[in-house]
């Protein structure tokens, strides 16, 4: 095979934890020995194309009606989606509209707001430095990270309302901030004085849209983080949480470059991921989808998830946890790295079996693990994972992914060999169930599967 790719509204907390629970053709390259009809046409090459990967591309099509649907629908203003199989892209299509209110076309080379897609990113960049020596799993995180030294854990509360607090039955792991097991929060789950601490610091929901005061850096976001009690004991609970804002600070202690600067330098160049950063130039503001929310009606309506969110500046705080933006072909560069073992295009990121260990289950056995209340899904490092495809509702086990609060959707799949990367700017209640639909469109287009 050849090389894969040449190269606003006020919204409630209540609407806010919803959210976050609810998370020009490509090129496409056949074997040299795959033959073509004399002067094919476009259609004829993508079809031998799929065909050699063993995908129908009448069955792939499907994944394009099915978005345009909802486009005509009224559900999405627009969409790009893209997949790959054995290191060729068999499916890049873009429906509908980047911006509504100004009928500007959606493009393939759109950029997106990916949130919680900045995660594994995150997690990717760590693990480089894990196998430079920098750091074991094990270690406790204080030991980089002074600012979050002797945290004490929240057990109950006294008689006036403060909190009742213990110390830890052991320091919180880098392990266990790379699983949201470390006793973190976004303070968005419940109501308890953990989460409500964490929305008044500002260290909550609102910093992992990239938002603190103005000014205020990671090295802040930890200071203030490290105020506040753990809301679990660490390696006893799964909550989703602003770990990974602290791994893109560790990120920085560790390599004593900027974060941004880091993987700029070690990720983004040598992956030609030539579009993903922390804002968005001036020079590319034309490509930058407008991001909607769902009003009361179930019409989307033009606003920002966070109303101080600002992608158009560089930020003083670069959110490891949900600060990029990107499009579908550098996400996909960066999905098809991991699915190759940690190199594409003769660039190795990482080892292979570096990549092996991220999406293995990490998760402590026996433990009140509950990764947003899916059956048959564990999590790995930055990564949830399929343990159990048949309770999971999906096709193979060791699939990897996750998504982004605005709409955004990847997974891997070691055993079919594909990747799949989707790209929205929409989130609230109404959202349609499209990662749901994408993967069942894509699986039904194989017919030749390896996990049979």
């Amino acid at each position: 095979m050849t090389n894969f790719l040449s190269p606003t509204i006020n919204l409630s907390r209540q609407c806010i934890r919803t959210l976050a629970l609810t998370l020009g053709l490509a090129i496409l390259v056949a074997c040299a020995e795959q033959s073509f009809t004399a002067n094919p046409t476009q259609e004829q090459k993508i079809a031998t194309t799929e065909q050699s990967v063993g995908m129908d591309s009448g069955r792939l099509s499907l994944i394009t009606e099915s978005m345009q649907r909802l486009v005509d629908q009224g559900l999405l203003a627009g969409a790009v989606t893209m997949a790959s199989r054995d290191n060729i892209v068999v499916h890049h299509e873009s429906v509908g509209y980047r911006d509504l209110e100004t009928g500007a076309s959606m493009e393939e080379d759109t950029l997106f707001r990916i949130y919680s897609m900045t995660k594994p990113i995150t997690g990717v960049a760590l693990m480089m430095l894990y196998e430079e020596g920098k750091f074991n799993l094990s270690d406790s995180v204080e030991q980089y990270i002074p600012e979050l030294q002797n945290l004490r854990v929240f057990v109950g509360i006294d008689d006036e309302g403060g909190m009742i607090t213990e110390v830890a039955d052991h320091k919180m792991t880098i392990r266990e901030l790379m699983t949201h097991t470390g006793g973190l929060t976004y303070g968005i789950f419940d109501e308890s004085p953990v989460d409500a601490a964490y929305l008044d610091s500002g260290v909550g929901i609102a910093a992992a849209g990239g938002v603190l005061k103005p000014g205020e850096t990671a090295r802040d976001f930890v200071a203030k983080l490290g105020q506040i009690p753990l809301k679990h004991q660490p390696g006893t609970r799964w909550e989703y949480s602003v770990s990974v804002d602290v791994q893109g600070y560790l990120v920085e202690v560790l390599s004593g470059q900027k974060f941004s600067a880091f993987l700029q330098e070690r990720l983004f160049d040598p992956l030609q991921m030539n579009d993903t950063a922390f804002h968005v130039p001036t020079e590319k503001l034309d490509r930058f989808a407008q991001m909607y929310v769902y009003g009361p009606e179930g019409n989307l309506i033009a606003s920002e998830l966070f109303p101080e969110a600002d992608f158009t500046s560089p930020p003083a705080f670069e959110a490891g946890g949900s600060g990029l933006v990107s499009t579908a072909s550098d996400y996909m560069r960066f999905c098809q790295m991991l699915l190759n073992g940690g190199e594409l295009d003769g660039m190795r990121i990482l080892a292979p079996l570096t990549v092996a260990m991220m999406y293995q289950n990490h998760t402590p056995k026996g433990k009140e693990i509950d990764v947003f209340g899916t059956p048959g899904i564990g999590f790995g490092l930055d990564f949830a994972v399929v343990n159990d495809p048949v309770a999971a509702e999906t096709y193979s086990r060791g699939e990897y992914y996750w998504a982004g609060a605005a709409g955004t959707w990847f997974w891997i799949d070691p055993v079919e060999n594909l990747a799949f990367v989707g790209m929205i700017q929409a989130a609230g209640e109404n959202l349609p169930n499209i990662r749901s639909t994408s993967r069942r469109l894509l699986y039904q287009s194989i017919t030749e599967p390896r996990g049979i």
